[in-house]
């Protein structure tokens, strides 16, 4: 048998939920993503606590609360202790999310599932891994190799392989093929037959019928009406995901056309997040890392966006039209759920979604068909307590550091009596008189208490009291002192912790404004109100989420040709639509299990690890393709002294065997290869290409099914036998490795 493969959805199938998955490999197990939504239901974690003490590892595919929110609670509360792996984009930018997140909430509610000292403590020893870097696991996790690589999402966004004995488990949710202005499309269709793949249905009924110049003209457009009408618009925007894409839209367009409107982009953390991001051009679009390498230009130096950390600086700007970028974009907490209440009631006014809001929030409400005329609202917000509130609230505390006191100071007294028990070898100890204790504390403060108190208090073996001495015997040479130099490394630990007291910089460290209001601890309480909304803005809806359409997506998981099909996260009718296609077009092993449902996955095939002799390899000749070399063997499997097989060359001389070309063409390269040749070349109907006047190539699928059929494809040529057909031949098999 092969690797054995298990997958237990433990949240987000056959809904939009967050994504959570257990995946064992051979006993292994990996929790690949830890999501949690905006409502931060604890009720959709209840079957992670059930293994969350199991998992040996965690995953994180993208850098929001979807994919990575229940991380900090998992660890806190689920006695989750696994190592964590991720991109460094997904660990600096999933932690500024969570930071928004918190800060979001406790201006808002007393919100304790978890605090910024369990974020920090869940993200500081994530291991960071770049696209494509293999990693070995070891330990329990022998043979098991995980690598990272692009999803075209978000930045960082990854899909995860998985390899064990030569069988590939792919983990491939929210990928792009598309790419963007910030971001390359996906690489998810560079792997072919992996033993199983685990992809999402999302978009599976949703079908793209517009272009990305025409959606981009139409999202501007609609923004610049309302501007120039004196309104104002709010793009409701997650903290550091698909906004960046937003950010770059805007900016490029404010260059070209000069506009004076001013744009604001208002979280918690939008400095610190712009910080992070100018120092990730290498995990960016090409475009972008080749203008950098250039001209040193940094697409993310904003020159038309002013960052904002708190409402009041909004509040104080000049007045007039603006655009306002505002977390969260599901309007349940932070400050796009504030300014939608103040701009609601003006028709000039524009709220403009740019993805599905999450179920159940209030942004999934404005969008549904027809949109509300009028809202209920719960507005929070927390203020500083005054007056008789703030002295009560002092004397409590006063009285409860008391109480700790004295609790502290029994504690101390039934400690110190057991350890000074009778002992007939021991003097009495030194009396005290307490009296005079509380007339040198009140003299002197308080602070003389403890050191008067424990600097006489003999330990039970001593014969006089004294104060405590410690001989440091350190270790000396030539040169002096021996020391250690790993207590003089600074770990990145601590300078992640120290990072938060300090100014921003390049490094994204956070500015000190938003340092101080996360270590504000001034008394407060949080008041509420209910409010009735009327909805007289536009609402509009427009898809920059950034995932791959319907058809995009079976024609991406076609080319890859899974021997088994894991299909998650998505409605159920989606979800069943994908299943049945690719059951009829694709793969007779699809799975869509339920919530804690397990699929056994593992493979038909048996994996056998071989030697390869000195004698067989010196004979081979290998061929680059690519970053790798290949070549063909012949030969026969035996075993070597130390009783393990290996292949051997062939006692005579082996049998021919047919030509094999290793490659893939894609048309498109072809065309453009063969017009630098000179050759009159044309796309024709079918996605055949004409080439010359005699001379027609097209892929066609194993059944004769044009276009993206799965497993082998061939390529046909039609047309005469004349000298234009042997030299396109010549020129096609130029572009394969004959074996």
């Amino acid at each position: 048998m092969g690797t054995s493969v298990q997958v237990t959805p433990l949240c987000g199938v056959y809904n939009e939920n967050p994504l959570s998955y257990l995946v064992s490999i051979d006993g292994f197990n990996f929790l690949i993503d830890c999501g949690w939504n905006d409502l931060f239901d604890t009720s959709l974690l209840e079957p992670l606590s059930r293994v969350a003490s199991s998992i040996d590892a965690v995953l994180l595919s993208h850098p929001d609360t979807l994919h990575l929110g229940a991380l900090p609670y998992a660890m806190k509360q689920l006695g989750l202790s696994a190592p964590v792996y991720a991109t460094e984009p997904v660990h600096r930018l999933g932690l500024l999310t969570m930071y928004d997140q918190f800060l979001s909430r406790k201006q808002v509610s007393d919100f304790d599932l978890f605090t910024l000292d369990d974020i920090d403590s869940a993200f500081q020893n994530v291991i960071r891994l770049t696209y494509s870097q293999n990693y070995h696991l070891s330990g329990k996790g022998e043979g098991i190799v995980i690598a990272p690589h692009v999803a075209g999402h978000m930045l960082g966004g990854s899909i995860w392989r998985i390899t064990k004995d030569g069988e590939d488990v792919i983990y491939a949710v929210d990928y792009n093929h598309r790419k963007e202005r910030h971001l390359n499309g996906t690489v998810l269709q560079s792997f072919v037959r992996p033993a199983v793949l685990i992809t999402d249905a999302y978009h599976a009924l949703y079908t793209n019928q517009t272009a990305r110049q025409q959606r981009d003209k139409e999202f501007l457009d609609t923004i610049s009406k309302h501007l120039e009408v004196g309104g104002n618009v709010l793009l409701p925007v997650d903290t550091a995901g698909r906004v960046l894409e937003l950010l770059l839209i805007l900016e490029q367009h404010w260059s070209q056309r000069g506009f004076s409107f001013p744009i604001y982009f208002l979280t918690y953390v939008s400095s610190s997040t712009i910080d992070y991001v100018k120092s990730f051009l290498e995990w960016m679009s090409d475009s972008i890392s080749k203008s950098f390498e250039t001209s040193r230009d940094n697409a993310f130096l904003l020159r038309h966006v002013t960052l904002l950390i708190n409402k009041t600086d909004l509040d104080n700007a000049p007045p007039g039209p603006k655009v306002v970028l505002a977390s969260m974009a599901s309007l349940e907490a932070g400050f796009a759920r504030e300014i939608f209440v103040e701009w609601a009631n003006d028709p000039r006014n524009l709220v403009l979604f740019t993805e599905t809001g999450q179920f159940g929030t209030l942004a999934r409400m404005l969008q549904s068909a027809p949109p509300p005329k009028f809202v209920k609202v719960t507005m929070s917000k927390r203020v500083p307590l005054a007056g008789e509130e703030l002295i009560a609230y002092e004397e409590e505390q006063n009285r409860l550091k008391r109480e700790e006191a004295l609790r502290a100071s029994l504690v101390k007294e039934e400690e110190t009596k057991a350890s000074h028990g009778s002992d007939d070898n021991s003097s009495e100890p030194m009396v005290i008189d307490t009296k005079t204790t509380h007339d040198v504390v009140g003299s002197h403060g308080p602070a003389y208490k403890d050191i008067l108190i424990d600097g006489f208090v003999p330990t039970s073996s001593s014969v006089a009291p004294m104060f405590p001495f410690y001989d440091n015997t350190s270790e000396w040479d030539d040169f002096g002192e021996i020391i250690n130099p790993d207590d003089y490394v600074i770990k990145d630990e601590d300078m992640d912790r120290g990072a938060m007291h300090n100014g921003g910089d390049v490094d994204g460290r956070l500015d000190e404004a938003t340092a101080s209001l996360m270590l504000d601890t001034r008394p407060s309480k949080v008041i509420s109100n209910e409010l009735i909304v009327t909805v007289s803005c536009s609402l509009v809806k427009m898809d920059y989420e950034g995932r791959s359409d319907g058809r995009s997506i079976k024609s991406m998981i076609a080319h890859v040709s899974p021997l088994k099909l894991v299909l998650v996260h998505a409605i159920a009718e989606a979800t069943e639509h994908l299943k049945q296609h690719c059951l009829n077009n694709i793969s007779p092993y699809v799975y869509a299990p339920q919530i804690e449902e397990t699929v056994d996955v593992t493979s038909d095939l048996c994996a056998y690890k071989v030697q390869l002799s000195e004698k067989l390899m010196s004979n081979v000749i290998f061929k680059k393709l690519g970053d790798s070399e290949v070549a063909w063997v012949d030969s026969e499997v035996g075993k070597t002294e130390s009783d393990m097989r290996s292949l051997l060359p062939m006692p005579g001389a082996a049998s021919p065997h047919k030509p094999v070309l290793v490659g893939d063409l894609k048309i498109a390269d072809f065309k453009q290869f063969l017009s630098s040749k000179g050759v009159q070349v044309e796309f024709a109907g079918g996605g055949a290409l004409r080439c010359g006047e005699y001379v027609t190539l097209r892929k066609v699928g194993p059944t004769g099914q044009k276009g993206g059929a799965s497993g082998p494809q061939q390529i046909l040529i039609e047309g005469p036998l004349c000298e234009d057909y042997y030299k396109i031949r010549d020129y096609l098999y130029s572009q394969f490795y004959l074996l």
